[in-house]
């Protein structure tokens, strides 16, 4: 069986006065995170003054477990330095992964969802699709 060539992960930046913007398209997996938390990184470390990163996911075909650990990084490298985290347009999948994990709290959703969502300290909003279930009763 023939495998059909992935379209590579693409990354491009934009920065302007305190801002910087990083367009993904591709898969975020293990072959591709390390380079967007590898640039961003060096986004943050390149300007002092830096006050918000932007991540325009809408190019985004994938995020696997490995794409979700490298936000967390990149999470962890703006908070320690004062910067808002900026998920825009991220697609429904990444959404749902978020909600699933438990850190959509931790970013903030800017487009492709409506309104945009601040990111926020404490536990996420209860959700009845999200309510713990019980153990099964023991059996016998």
């Amino acid at each position: 069986m023939t495998e059909l060539p992935c379209p590579p992960f693409t990354l491009a930046v934009e920065a302007g006065p305190g801002a910087v913007r990083l367009c993904l398209a591709g898969d975020l997996d293990y072959d591709s995170t390390e380079e967007l938390v590898e640039r961003a990184q060096a986004c943050l470390a390149a300007d002092p003054g830096l006050r918000d990163l932007f991540l325009d996911c809408s190019g985004l075909r994938l995020c696997d477990s490995t794409g979700v650990s490298g936000l967390l990084l990149i999470h962890r490298g703006t908070t320690s330095r004062g910067v808002a985290l900026h998920l825009e347009n991220a697609p429904g999948f990444l959404r749902r992964i978020l909600d699933v994990t438990g850190t959509r709290r931790l970013f903030v959703l800017d487009g492709g969802g409506g309104q945009a969502e601040q990111a926020e300290e404490g536990p996420p909003p209860a959700d009845a699709r999200y309510q713990a279930v019980p153990p099964p009763a023991p059996s016998g």
